[in-house]
């Protein structure tokens, strides 16, 4: 058990670099926009969302590869590839440098968003699973966190050279990352399914489990293997497979319809819209960060407890109050702490419900012959309309300085994640990987 935990929080600790390379950027906002004095399009098409057209990359590619290659080796390339991304970007000389570095942080973010969750979803029982993959998005919210609070005591730390500092200190974790992922062994179901070394995969387990459940569980393997779903990635998309993929791509474009990586990327811009100081915003932004820690801890204490859909209900209703709120706020000129307060209350009810369940659910639904391009397909989703979303960010807050039509937009969008959940989204909790098999071919 304790190895279980030691493996997953290692490769978890690829959410943390994710988190902190996604929101380091809002730091370096305005700043970068400044220096280079480049137009809203120019802004948001390459300086904010080149590193989500990588992540689309990354994620959309990752699948084939963890297949292919296996996923420890690409968890390992996944740290190489933040580590060039922070020194590039700190170093870069114009924005198309800049782009092109952050590009390749972003393929690394997309790849770990595959890899993580498929690897410790593949090492940890139908009892933990839950709480272990989760253990990625709460690595997430800390990296986010850090970064904020990062942004926020090196601003003014070197003056017009202050974003070059914010986005080089990734290099220090990412080189720790890197160093301790080589510690861990590979996924005995890919061993099992796409090596057919059951021998290697019960070596494996055998540090995961007692004798008895290693027997139960390559006994699933093999019974998976041999009910005829073993089949290849080429045909994944055939009617055996229809109703994951729809429940992959809704849960992962309702994850972005509700607005948060918008809020995350421009929360400092949001915050000077909504009253605040250009210091106060930058505040402002490290308790978002903060309450998105907090409440993670909720959702991951909840996961296997409550289970999947009662945190996707919680959360919902959450958003489209909170949503609706600030929609109003910002459209009555309320107090700044009106606005912040139920931006506050958004972040809370993303933490525990889309942000703890969907690294989760993707990578439980899919079975383990086609996990890896299943949760690039989830995964790939989820980063192509957070893409979107971020480049028209500039034009948005742009054409519509007062914000609540933003926010309204994202509320509408959020009654129908609450139906989404209500009618189609089934319970994952308490089931094996093999049993959920059966439970979602339809």
């Amino acid at each position: 058990m304790k190895n279980v935990q030691k493996w997953s929080l290692v490769v978890a600790l690829a959410g943390f670099l994710f988190g902190f390379d996604t929101v380091v950027i809002s730091g370096a906002n305005d700043p970068i926009r400044e220096l280079w004095n480049t137009s809203s399009w120019f802004h948001g098409t390459f300086i904010m969302s080149m590193a989500l057209w990588g992540t689309v990359m990354g994620s959309l590619f990752g699948g084939k590869f963890i297949d292919n290659c296996g996923r420890k080796p690409i968890l390992f390339f996944i740290g190489l590839l933040y580590l060039f991304s922070a020194i590039g970007s700190a170093l870069a000389w114009d924005p198309y440098s800049f782009s092109f570095f952050r590009f390749i942080g972003g393929i690394g973010v997309g790849a770990s968003s595959v890899a993580a969750p498929a690897y410790i979803s593949e090492i940890s029982s139908s009892k933990n699973r839950g709480r272990l993959v989760a253990l990625y998005q709460f690595n997430i919210v800390f990296g986010i966190l850090l970064a904020f609070l990062s942004n926020y005591f090196l601003n003014g730390f070197s003056g017009t050279m202050d974003w070059r500092y914010m986005l080089g200190i990734e290099s220090i974790p990412a080189i720790l990352y890197t160093i301790l992922v080589i510690g861990v062994p590979e996924s005995p179901r890919w061993l099992a399914v796409k090596k057919g070394n059951m021998e290697e995969a019960s070596n494996v387990l055998s540090r995961l489990m007692d004798k008895n459940q290693v027997s139960h569980t390559i006994k699933s393997i093999q019974l998976e293997i041999n009910s005829g779903t073993d089949i290849s990635s080429k045909s994944f998309f055939n009617k055996k497979f229809r109703f994951p993929i729809v429940l992959a791509f809704l849960l992962a474009m309702f994850n972005q319809l509700s607005g948060i990586n918008f809020i995350l990327y421009y929360a400092p811009s949001i915050l000077e819209n909504a009253g605040f100081a250009t210091s106060d915003s930058l505040l402002s932004s490290v308790s978002i960060g903060g309450v998105n820690l907090l409440f993670t801890f909720v959702g991951l204490y909840f996961i296997d407890r409550a289970g999947r859909r009662r945190l996707m209900y919680l959360g919902s209703l959450g958003y489209i109050i909170s949503l609706t709120l600030v929609a109003y706020g910002f459209y009555s000129d309320a107090s700044p702490f009106f606005n912040l307060g139920f931006i506050l209350l958004f972040i809370a009810s993303h933490a525990v419900g889309q942000g703890s369940v969907i690294w989760v659910f993707i990578s439980e639904i899919f079975p383990n012959s086609v996990r890896g391009v299943g949760q690039s397909w989830g995964t790939g989703t989820h980063w192509v309309f957070a893409a979107l979303i971020t480049l028209v960010g500039p034009v948005l807050l742009d054409s519509f300085p007062q914000g609540y039509q933003i926010f309204l937009f994202f509320a509408v969008c959020m009654v129908f994640q609450l139906l989404f959940t209500h009618f189609m989204m089934p319970e994952t909790k308490g089931k094996s990987l093999e049993e959920l098999k059966s439970l979602l071919e339809k």
